[in-house]
């Protein structure tokens, strides 16, 4: 992963100067997935990553 520097200013970004994004966004998609296997076959999978034979 390589961290970029953007000299000039961001008008959306937050009251530091900057706009971050990264893993944050990605934290809640393994829920999401295994919300929507939950209520595609009734069962809870707790551990990633999701694969057939867990759902077997």
């Amino acid at each position: 992963m390589e961290a970029l520097f953007v000299d000039p200013e961001e008008p959306n970004a937050e009251l530091t100067g900057i706009r971050g994004f990264g893993e944050t966004p990605g934290t809640g998609v393994p829920a999401a997935i295994g919300n929507a296997i939950y209520h595609a076959i009734g069962r809870r999978l707790r551990d990633v990553p999701f694969t057939q034979d867990k759902l077997l």
